[in-house]
């Protein structure tokens, strides 16, 4: 049986070492108020928290190659942090030990219009890159839901999704090239400025998605893609969830259409995200409500497009279809939906955002169990998402009338069903938002152990120490 690993402090002669690396005004050590922000992510649980030891705020990947290199001789952990905006515990120093951020390392360092790629550095605000490309026609279409606040570099680490990947697909999509430092501290170029390229395995492909527990990026090249000149979204209002669901499948299959986007959202999270928004959308007469949108160069082939959706959605019995064809319409809705998890915070506390992903043709089997789990432990379950990649966001809500210890006893018995229930479907238990720690436990429900032996090997391999990131995804 192999021994468990033991980590060592960070003690004031290491910090004094990570001063010297980095500069004595990007270290923070000993300082409790500033570190706590530290110790945990978008995941509210305090369950889910753990204070680091120290945080350092590397300028380069020189830099970031030292620190690794003193880690490893001293067996301290270190984990990467961009905006601390995920939502499975991926940034928090379970271990305890050093917290990297990657805030002076924000900088878009280069620009190609002709190749249509951009190169950043990790610390990037997402949305930035848009607003730096827009003026060339150009865009970065694998931005997730919380592009103003999340970092690119937390992009990539988790395979961040959005709205838009019915269309455009996800992060990895887009990546064409990483300088990366490795766990023990060697700084590698993978890929660049390339369509196309087989030299060797897939390391960019093994990279991204690895959740910052395989090798810190420094620079990050992207794909761009030439901006649509028109964008119409459509709100369709159904008087159940499972007509609008069920209407999924058949904009997917019937329309011959690729819509950029179709989001669901049932009439818990609507009523929710508007209530706390002050918004009126008229959604009192409405189950559920699906987003639709298309995008295109031309305004009268985007017009074509959403009058067949249009048509579509009515067959498939929607109540109401409402049409945003100009900015101000479009926020308006997309406000709300991108404001539902926001708007449950405040509802209640305590609660379970979840990830679900499953193949499109079995979203309105999900629905229907959901509605059973519902009934079988008398919670609240509102369900909303991206429904047109099948990945939806499913939020066990606690019953008021608990005390938090039976929330806490029947949460993982409510969350073992759910994972069971997308199994059974051929899905998975994250698409978007990762594994980290929060979800850990569950992985054999669909992995083998063969599977998860086998990225075992990986990180055993890469980071011999298990330096980097420990705790994440599974134990060694």
């Amino acid at each position: 049986m192999a021994k468990a690993i033991k980590y060592s402090p960070v003690t004031p002669k290491v910090a004094a070492k990570l001063k010297k690396i980095v500069g004595d005004k990007y270290v923070i050590y000993a300082d409790t108020e500033k570190l706590e922000p530290l110790s945990h992510d978008e995941v509210a649980e305090p369950q889910y928290a753990h204070m680091p030891e120290a945080a350092v705020r590397p300028g380069s990947a020189e830099e970031i190659a030292a620190i690794l290199k003193l880690a490893n001789r001293e067996h301290i952990p270190v984990t990467p942090r961009g905006a601390g905006s995920g939502l499975s515990g991926g940034a928090v120093p379970l271990r305890g030990g050093i917290v990297m951020l990657f805030d002076r390392m924000n900088r878009i360092l280069d620009i190609d219009g002709d190749n249509m790629m951009i190169t950043v550095e990790p610390g990037v605000v997402t949305n930035d890159i848009n607003a730096a490309v827009r003026d060339l026609g150009l865009f970065y279409a694998g931005y997730p839901m919380s592009l103003e606040t999340c970092c690119i570099g937390g992009n990539v680490a988790e395979n961040a999704g959005g709205g838009k990947a019915v269309k455009y697909g996800v992060t990895g999509r887009y990546v064409a090239g990483l300088e990366i430092v490795t766990p023990t501290g060697q700084i590698i170029q993978l890929g660049g400025k390339l369509v196309k390229d087989v030299t060797g395995y897939n390391l960019i492909g093994l990279m991204v998605g690895s959740e910052g527990t395989l090798g810190v990026f420094t620079k990050i090249i992207l794909k761009l893609m030439p901006l649509p000149k028109c964008s119409v979204d459509l709100l369709a209002l159904f008087r159940t969830a499972e007509q609008a669901i069920a209407a999924v499948p058949r904009i997917m299959t019937e329309s011959g259409i690729i819509p950029t986007a179709v989001e669901f959202m049932d009439q818990t999270s609507v009523r929710a995200s508007c209530g706390y928004l002050n918004e009126s959308i008229p959604y009192h007469d409405a189950g559920a409500m699906l987003l639709v949108t298309v995008d295109g160069p031309d305004a009268d082939e985007v017009e074509s497009e959403y009058q067949a959706i249009g048509r579509l959605v009515e067959s498939a019995g929607a109540i109401e279809v409402y049409v945003a064809d100009n900015a101000t319409t479009s926020e308006r809705i997309w406000k709300v939906r991108r404001n539902i998890a926001e708007a449950f915070k405040v509802v209640s506390p305590h609660q379970s955002l979840e990830d679900i992903v499953v193949p499109t043709a079995a979203i309105p089997a999900v629905v229907d169990g959901l509605a059973k789990l519902t009934a079988k432990y008398d919670i609240s379950f509102p369900c909303y998402g991206h429904a047109g990649d099948g990945n939806l966001h499913a939020t066990a809500v606690m019953n008021p009338a608990w005390t938090l210890e039976q929330w806490h006893a029947l949460l993982p018995k409510i969350l073992t069903d759910l994972y069971k229930l997308v199994a059974e479907l051929g899905g998975t238990i994250s698409g978007e938002h990762g594994i980290g720690h929060k979800r850990k436990e569950y992985m054999p429900l669909v992995c083998s152990e063969a599977h998860i032996e086998m990225m075992r090997a990986i990180k055993r391999a890469m980071d011999p120490n298990n330096i980097l990131n420990p705790g994440k995804i599974f134990d060694i």
